[in-house]
């Protein structure tokens, strides 16, 4: 199944839909016993999402592949390999596991500054000894590949994709990835569950918007759809991708995802895309 699990809510209230917070203990193992029913093989955390790595850890999550993401720099630090290496060591000793499928950047413009080799060396180094099996990126914008390319070869990148947010394919980013292998993971599939509220909870913030909601709304009653079918049957609709992360408050969110999935067979969508960065990438919303 191309699906992953986004466990940024195992250790943080995240998400603008999300009104329970940070979900349960027993949630979590329920949700994570799902996944391995559901074939669901692999996880995705953060070193900055909380207690997500401990929680997994705690859990036991031996069997699946699982994805972290190595904090910004900071740059009090003198020796940046031995930083690196303790943080991953954490991180693995958190979670529980001896290695790790991938290791994103969660702020790769960092390559850039003064001691980006030397972060890249290190990245490489902990592929090399096997205590990661892919480097890669997670980024905000495709627009930030085309630098990122030039200076490595990475193995996996993250990136919003979604109805409203296409510059995935638009940028043409997708097929190049195609042809040179490397691993594509798109996040953002409902915009962090804006796609899927009713037209009367969105936000007021997002009211001046209310075209695209009009036109959401009205594609959806006249097709008979389900949001959650329509955003899942646009993305499963690239094939170049590899996998869809999805974020989930509930059991029965991710259930609700896992059937949408073997059931939709979508062949058209609304054009509702966007170029709007004020819309498209949730960190410009303001609280």
């Amino acid at each position: 199944m191309k699906l992953a699990l986004g466990t940024a809510q195992f250790g943080l209230p995240y998400g603008v839909a999300n009104t329970q917070g940070k979900i349960s203990n027993s949630s979590a193992r329920e949700i994570i016993s799902y996944c391995r029913s559901a074939g669901i093989d692999t996880l995705d955390t953060a070193i900055s999402y909380g207690e997500s790595e401990q929680c997994l850890g705690n859990i036991g999550v031996q069997d699946f592949n699982i994805i972290t993401k190595l904090p910004h720099v900071p740059d009090t630090v003198l020796n940046i390999e031995n930083w690196i290496m303790d943080e991953v060591n954490e991180s693995l000793s958190r979670l529980n596991i001896k290695s790790l499928y991938g290791l994103l950047l969660h702020r790769p413009d960092q390559l850039f500054e003064l001691n980006g080799e030397v972060i890249l060396a290190s990245l490489e180094k902990l592929k090399d000894i096997g205590v990661i099996q892919k480097v890669g990126v997670s980024v905000y914008s495709p627009d930030e590949f085309a630098d990122l390319f030039l200076i490595y070869d990475f193995d996996l990148v993250q990136c919003p994709f979604n109805l409203i947010d296409r510059r995935l394919v638009s940028s043409g980013w997708l097929k190049k990835f195609e042809k040179s292998g490397v691993e594509v993971h798109v996040r953002s599939s409902f915009l962090q569950g804006l796609l899927l509220m009713p037209r009367d909870k969105i936000p007021q913030k997002f009211k001046i918007w209310n075209s695209l909601w009009n036109h959401w709304d009205a594609w959806l009653r006249e097709n008979a759809v389900s949001p959650i079918e329509a955003c899942l049957g646009y993305v499963l609709s690239e094939a170049n991708i590899d996998q869809i992360v999805v974020g989930v408050d509930s059991i029965e969110q991710l259930q609700q995802i896992t059937a949408a999935i073997e059931t939709t067979s979508l062949d058209s969508f609304p054009d509702i895309s966007s170029f709007d960065n004020e819309l498209i990438d949730p960190s410009n919303w303001k609280t």
